[in-house]
């Protein structure tokens, strides 16, 4: 993925900053979209993965809708082309502000994920004499078996409603007269690489819909949610997601009812693998016990590593060329943030490193520039293309 021209190229940059790999992305797309829509699948692009302008552009012109998580995460959808009928709209904590927002729009559907925030989007609707369209957000209590802090579909997780709390919600969609129920959504976890785990959402899906539908609601939609991994150990030899095994699990053991359509809500797997985070090494400092590779990206760029203990691959592109035979060293990567927390990776086999040197962090185009942040008072992380 990075050549001697590439390098040659991204060695004249000032870093840090996020490259880039826009073929990656598209032959991604490309992949996704050819594997969902043979089954005629729905999918949208969940935003909080990543919403860098061109990256929205390119996506959108695969024809896929948009997950959004925040009024502003709408907005942008709208200034980008997604369709109003292909954007929902998730999140917990939805304020009266981005509620109404969203109402003002005529999005496809909102996910609710309480009985409380029903009423609230009744009531706005109401103010604005208009019926707001509503999937339910339900926890199936089905282990994602990934880290903790990415597991979204337990009964201890904040996130939507719990199924011994559905007798209430039938209630509030009874009374409630300017929402109109349009289907069920869940969401149960990130980096999700086990088909087991779909197929056991699947059964619960199937349970849950016919909950409903013994209870005379008509469900249009059936949002699985997204959630799947990626390989972030072979960047290079494994670059695209199996998508076709993800969809076939749903297509083998969802029960899709006649005039059913079918929606995911895929981030991770559309761009991880689509940018790295390039840095240059500022300091080699070796001691008695260990060896510190100090770069001039830190946390503030990419938190992944600090904030979910997550593997990123880490390469010297400066000494790409030399032999396999080499000799190598193992260095703690850190950054240059005023916290013990901001270190990459421990005891990373790299070749002898020197000032000077380019450093990539592969598979960091998910949930890396978006939760970038001016710490220290740090510039923001620029971002540049394969492409320019």
């Amino acid at each position: 993925m990075f050549d001697k021209n590439t390098i040659a190229r991204l060695q004249s940059l000032e870093t840090p900053f996020y490259y880039y790999h826009l073929d990656v992305l598209r032959k991604t797309l490309e992949a996704c979209k050819a594997a969902s829509s043979k089954h005629g699948f729905h999918v949208h692009y969940a935003m909080k993965a990543n919403f860098n302008p061109l990256v929205l552009d390119i996506i959108r012109e695969y024809g896929f809708g948009a997950d959004c998580v925040s009024g502003n995460e709408v907005k942008a959808a709208i200034a980008h082309g997604f369709g109003k009928e292909n954007i929902v709209f998730a999140g917990v904590g939805k304020s009266d502000k981005e509620i109404n927002l969203a109402l003002d729009e005529d999005i496809f559907c909102f996910n609710a994920e309480s009985v409380q925030e029903l009423h609230v989007i009744d009531e706005l609707a109401k103010a604005k004499n208009k019926v707001a369209k509503i999937a339910i957000r339900i926890n199936p209590n089905v282990d994602a078996h990934t880290h903790h802090f990415i597991t979204t579909g337990l009964d201890e997780n904040k996130f939507g409603i719990n199924t011994w709390q559905l007798p209430e919600v039938a209630t509030a969609l009874r009374n409630c007269a300017n929402l109109q129920f349009l289907g069920i959504h869940f969401h149960i976890g990130s980096q999700i690489t086990d088909m087991e785990v779909y197929k056991n959402l699947c059964t619960r899906i199937n349970e849950i819909q016919d909950w409903f539908e013994d209870r005379g609601f008509t469900i249009k939609v059936l949002n699985t949610g997204g959630g799947l991994g990626i390989d972030y150990q072979n960047p290079d030899t494994n670059s695209i997601s199996d998508f076709e095994s993800y969809f076939k699990v749903f297509k083998q053991f969802l029960n899709v009812k006649p005039g059913q359509e079918v929606h995911f809500e895929l981030g991770r797997a559309l761009v991880g693998q689509s940018a790295s985070l390039i840095s240059r090494v500022l300091y080699v400092k070796n001691g008695q016990k260990k060896n510190f590779l100090v770069l001039d990206a830190g946390m503030t760029e990419l938190i992944r590593p600090m904030l979910y203990q997550a593997y990123h691959l880490i390469e010297n592109l400066s000494r790409k060329s030399e032999s396999k035979d080499s000799q190598s060293y193992k260095y703690d990567v850190v950054g240059p943030i005023c916290e013990s927390t901001d270190c990459f990776q421990k005891d990373v086999d790299l070749p002898e490193s020197f000032r000077g040197d380019l450093i990539a962090v592969r598979t960091a185009g998910a949930y890396g520039e978006v939760m970038a942040s001016s710490y220290n008072l740090r510039d923001r992380v620029a971002s540049i293309y394969s492409e320019e």
